[in-house]
């Protein structure tokens, strides 16, 4: 490993807290998680729909995507909307409308009471247009056969050097044969799960068997890049 991380070859682009599928034209991301800062019962350092639609604004104007699907929990309580989610719902969707793209929403276990503020397209599982990719929440197990899966649920992040980074988890021919991609959490007020030490039967998703081959990709503000990492398993050795 260098300073720079470690080259790795990929159908897909890493950005800040979501991944671009150039031959699907689609940008996924995950655990957006709507609502948290009401729902917590401190005050919350950030404005949390201002600033998921304002990072969200950045990353369509990076990719030009036609899709943007939201694997799961685009909302983060059970039981009702606090107040002002569906106002910063609204923004959002007008936010992805605006750039000219479509959303769609995989549905999460967060995400009970979804159809009371979004109507727009669902699906537990979709196929992105690749013909390549299944995106879905990843709390339950797929139905659908891929050669790629996109998944988030367990807001993965990376200890570097005593600082948590949120990162995106690669896992080349790891559940079935086929590769899965675990994002982290969109929203920033998620505290992340550190994975250095994870194993397998650590994670929340059914799709993470083996934590060993999962190579993290933590996104760069100053060089505005990914930096890919060894594998977990080589990892572990380094940090």
């Amino acid at each position: 490993m260098t300073d720079r991380g470690v080259e790795i070859d990929v159908p897909f682009a890493v950005h800040d807290r979501a991944v671009f599928v150039p031959a699907a034209e689609t940008l996924v991301l995950a655990d957006v998680h709507l609502g948290k800062a009401a729902a917590s019962s401190v005050d919350a350092p950030i404005d949390d729909g201002a600033d998921i639609r304002e990072r969200l604004e950045r990353l369509l104007t990076e990719t030009d995507p036609k899709t943007v699907v939201i694997a799961g929990d685009l909302l983060h309580s059970f039981a009702r909307l606090p107040r002002g989610v569906e106002h910063d719902l609204d923004r959002l969707l007008e936010t992805v409308d605006a750039a000219g793209a479509e959303v769609v929403v995989t549905p999460g276990n967060h995400d009970t009471i979804l159809e009371t503020a979004f109507d727009g397209e669902t699906a537990l599982e979709y196929e992105l247009a690749d013909g390549e990719t299944v995106a879905c929440h990843g709390h339950e197990r797929p139905k659908t056969t891929a050669d790629r899966y996109i998944v988030g649920h367990d807001h993965p992040a990376l200890s570097i050097e005593g600082r948590k980074r949120p990162c995106v988890l690669y896992g080349p021919d790891t559940y079935e044969g086929a590769d899965v991609l675990v994002l982290p959490a969109f929203t920033r007020l998620a505290a992340g799960t550190t994975v250095n030490q994870l194993a397998g039967r650590d994670f929340q998703t059914p799709l993470v068997r083996l934590s060993d081959g999962f190579y993290p990709a933590v996104w760069d503000d100053s060089s505005g890049e990914a930096l890919w990492f060894p594998p977990l398993e080589k990892l572990r050795k380094l940090l």
